[in-house]
C-alpha cells in the first residue's frame, strides 16, 4: 500500500498551485482581462447558436429570493473546495486506499485545466451585460478586491474546476457510502453544483460541461 506522508501531500499541493498561480501571472500579464472577455463572449455566442444560453435566466429566476442567493454565494465560495478537501483529509486520516485515486484525479484535473486557462482565458459570465455579480450586489462582497485576486485567477471560467471536483468527489463519496440516501445524495451534487455556478454568474453552462467531463476523464485515468 503506498504511503501516507503530511509532507509530501502538502508538497504535492503547494507545487500543483505554485503552476495555477505561474499561468494566472502570464495570462494576466498578457492582457489577460480583455482575452477572457472577448473568450466569454464568444462562449455566449456559442451557446445562443446551440440553444444553450440559459444563464439569464435562471439568474433572474434565483433573483427573486435574495436570501437564497446569499446561500448559493457561500455555497460557491467555500462548500465546494471545502466538501472536496474534508473528503480527501476524511480518507487520508483512515488511511484509506481511494485517498491516492481520488487524490491523483483532482490534480489530474486541476493541471490539465491549466493549459485551457492559458490559451484560452475566459471571464465568468458576471462581468458581461445582461448577468448580475451576486457577490457583489446581493451579498455586498467585492471578490475582484487586489488582495483577494491574488489567490485566483478572475479569467479561468472554462473549464469548471468546480464542476471537476464536484464530480470527483460524488463519485467518490457514492462509491465508499454504504447508506442509499448518501449515494443518491452525492451522485446529485454535481447536478446542484452546476446549478450554483450558474446563479451565481460564475460559469457558462459550457464551463459546466468541460468541468464534468474533465471530471470524469480524470476519474477514468487515475
Amino acid at each position: 500500500m503506498r504511503g501516507f506522508s503530511v509532507r509530501r501531500e502538502l508538497a504535492l499541493g503547494l507545487c500543483v498551485y505554485g503552476l495555477y498561480q505561474l499561468v494566472r501571472r502570464l495570462v494576466l500579464a498578457r492582457d489577460g482581462r480583455a482575452r477572457g472577455r472577448r473568450n466569454a463572449e464568444r462562449v455566449v455566442e456559442l451557446e445562443e447558436r446551440l440553444g444553450l444560453h440559459v444563464e439569464p435566466t435562471v439568474q433572474r429566476t434565483f433573483l427573486r429570493a435574495p436570501r437564497l442567493v446569499h446561500g448559493l454565494n457561500a455555497g460557491y465560495a467555500l462548500f465546494n473546495v471545502t466538501l472536496t478537501a474534508g473528503w480527501l483529509v476524511h480518507l487520508f486520516r483512515r488511511r484509506d486506499p481511494g485517498y491516492h485515486r481520488l487524490r491523483n484525479a483532482c490534480m489530474l484535473a486541476y493541471v490539465s485545466a491549466l493549459p485551457v486557462f492559458l490559451l484560452f482565458p475566459t471571464s465568468p459570465p458576471r462581468v458581461l451585460e445582461g448577468f448580475v455579480d451576486t457577490f457583489s450586489e446581493v451579498s455586498g462582497l467585492d471578490i475582484e478586491h487586489p488582495v483577494l485576486l491574488r489567490f485566483y485567477n478572475p479569467v479561468a471560467a472554462m473549464p469548471s474546476l468546480h464542476l471537476a471536483f464536484a464530480v470527483l468527489t460524488g463519485a467518490a463519496i457514492a462509491e465508499r457510502s454504504g447508506s442509499r440516501a448518501v449515494r443518491g445524495a452525492a451522485r446529485g451534487y454535481p447536478p446542484l453544483v452546476a446549478l450554483v455556478v450558474t446563479a451565481t454568474g460564475n460559469h457558462f453552462v459550457l464551463d459546466s460541461a468541460a468541468g464534468a467531463t474533465l471530471g470524469v476523464a480524470a476519474r477514468t485515468l487515475a
